[in-house]
């Protein structure tokens, strides 16, 4: 049998399946997510443009206030508790005006993408300490925390946006309206 590879070209090959290693093993240590699909989808997805706060540091961070950057519609199927609707396409800086801009605040939407630009929008506005929650209210959601209805009451149900989106939801009753 003829060897179609010189050695050249296996030191190339070993070395690309190494660094493949390398970052897959990186991103599986440091990611903010369970699901290593959604963990590379989050990464190339967003811009990352401003501070980022997991699932779990959000949980463990009462004094906060949560702003939910979803339609209204995804809102009124459930939320995180003490969330306050801001929406994205209706965001207008008067809905913000009465929160103390110095206060820790958690900006949210399905996955982060709508949250972040709502986050960016804060920061312009001049709020000193404004994180995107990474992963939304999907991540919140498979990680086994609650979410409300508009009563207040603890619900399974959660909007999944639409069947596209909706597949990176492991948990909860996935709801759809148009």
């Amino acid at each position: 049998m003829e060897m179609i590879f010189s050695g050249k070209s296996i030191k190339i090959g070993l070395i690309v399946v190494s660094a493949i290693s390398a970052g897959l093993w990186l991103m599986n240590r440091y990611r903010k997510v369970d699901n290593i699909m959604y963990e590379i989808l989050l990464k190339s997805l967003l811009d990352h443009s401003v501070k980022e706060i997991s699932v779990s540091d959000l949980v463990n961070q009462p004094e906060r206030i949560l702003l939910d950057a979803r339609a209204k519609t995804e809102y009124e199927v459930s939320h995180i508790k003490d969330a306050v609707w801001v929406g994205f396409e209706e965001f207008e800086k008067n809905t913000v005006e009465n929160i103390d801009r110095d206060k820790p605040i958690v900006v949210y939407c399905s996955v982060g993408y709508r949250s972040e630009k709502i986050a960016e929008k804060l920061e312009k506005l001049g709020y000193l300490n404004v994180s995107n929650l990474y992963g939304g209210i999907f991540e919140w959601i498979n990680e086994g925390n609650m979410v409300v209805d508009n009563l207040g009451e603890a619900t399974d149900e959660i909007h999944a946006y639409d069947e596209e989106w909706g597949i990176w939801l492991s948990k909860g009753k996935k709801v759809f309206t148009e």
